[in-house]
């Protein structure tokens, strides 16, 4: 109950929350409001009711994620059958009610009043999410990880963990995280591979502050350092030689098309920062610098695993094929979970044959592409 409460708290008085638990928030849907006495079960099925009458995009995952949080747990499937069934308190009601505020509202952050702001992310209004079993505070404007890079750290995982390391003085791998966000890819590798080191970058403070909070809450603070960097500075990534030459560099980058950017969910363009988003006019702005710069950094056979959209692999492999003397190769590409290329794997020096291989995680869904 304290930790969520303090949770409330936080969110009620930051800047742009005018009113705080002001009632106006609720007038246009008061009526439909839930009420008092009923269980966790039914309360889920009010809000599902009223978020979806407020037209809320995944109006029934959201609030079984807000009723889980308040009631203490992950999601609200894991609840107790038990706890399921039995009547809410009245303060239980009113922090959901408050929570659920958030989700439907529209809110003047930052912003002048013509500025129109959609509903905030329910990763902002809980502050909290889980990564690959880590649980990560969240915070807007940082980037929210997405279920896609999950697969990305997994993939990671298969290519890295296998190999022997024992003549290594450090006994894992060095890995560099370009545009670290939350610190969801560089934390989720530090705990997999216990003997491995991280330096983790990004030029926005925000993220570069998350981050760190988010390192030293998982107690993974003395393996990684963390450094705000923008890679398109020319010489910038001189800063990171000192730690010695890398073994790989993981990233999720900016890379939504430039076009593409007007078509996102208003959740997406109200709160989370549009730097981490925006890749370009072929969303190649970052993957270019990200790959130009790799060959100063990584040892030789090192290392590069992208998230991608799935337009990039051919324009990548291309723009390697120009590039010959940064002596890379696209070796493989990775499917996600609905079957897109999503997921590329660069290395120093290349592959023996020089083609890319199709790496699919499974079966592919019926009527995926190809």
């Amino acid at each position: 109950m304290e930790r969520w409460g303090g949770m409330l708290r936080v969110l009620l008085s930051g800047p742009g929350w005018r009113g705080g638990t002001g009632s106006r928030a609720f007038s246009s849907w008061r009526r439909h409001l839930p009420q008092a006495g009923l269980s966790a079960t039914e309360l889920v099925n009010e809000w599902t009711a009223v978020f979806e009458k407020e037209g809320v995009p995944e109006a029934r995952e959201s609030s079984e994620y807000i009723v889980a949080h308040v009631l203490g747990a992950k999601t609200f499937q894991s609840l107790r059958p038990a706890l399921r069934r039995q009547p809410l308190t009245p303060a239980q009601l009113r922090c959901i009610r408050e929570l659920s505020g958030h989700r439907l509202r529209r809110l003047w952050h930052r912003h002048p009043p013509s500025y129109p702001l959609g509903r905030m992310p329910v990763q902002y209004i809980l502050g909290e999410w889980d990564f690959q079993g880590l649980s990560l505070k969240m915070a807007p404007p940082v980037f929210i990880p997405r279920p896609e890079t999950e697969e990305l750290v997994e993939w990671v995982l298969e290519e890295v963990a296998p190999r022997p390391r024992a003549a290594e003085p450090q006994g894992g791998p060095l890995i560099l995280e370009v545009g670290c966000g939350s610190g969801a890819i560089s934390l989720s590798l530090l705990s997999h591979l216990p003997q491995s080191r991280a330096i983790a970058v990004d030029k926005g403070a925000a993220a570069v502050c998350l981050t760190r909070e988010n390192a030293q809450r998982l107690r993974l603070q003395d393996r990684i350092h963390i450094v705000p960097l923008d890679v398109t500075s020319e010489g910038s990534w001189a800063h990171l030689l000192p730690w010695g030459p890398l073994d790989l560099i993981v990233s999720n980058p900016p890379y939504v098309f430039r076009q593409d950017m007007e078509q996102l969910a208003p959740e997406i363009r109200s709160y989370e920062d549009p730097a981490a988003l925006d890749g370009g006019e072929k969303g190649m702005d970052i993957i270019e610098r990200i790959l130009a710069l790799a060959p100063r950094l990584l040892k030789d056979s090192g290392s590069i695993f992208l998230e991608v959209d799935p337009r990039h692999p051919e324009l990548v492999g291309g723009w390697l094929q120009s590039r010959p003397d940064l002596s890379l190769q696209l070796v493989a590409v990775r499917r996600d979970f609905c079957g897109r290329p999503r997921f590329l794997h660069v290395r120093r020096s290349g592959a023996p044959d020089g083609r890319p291989v199709d790496v699919q995680p499974g079966p592919l869904p019926a009527g995926a592409p190809g």
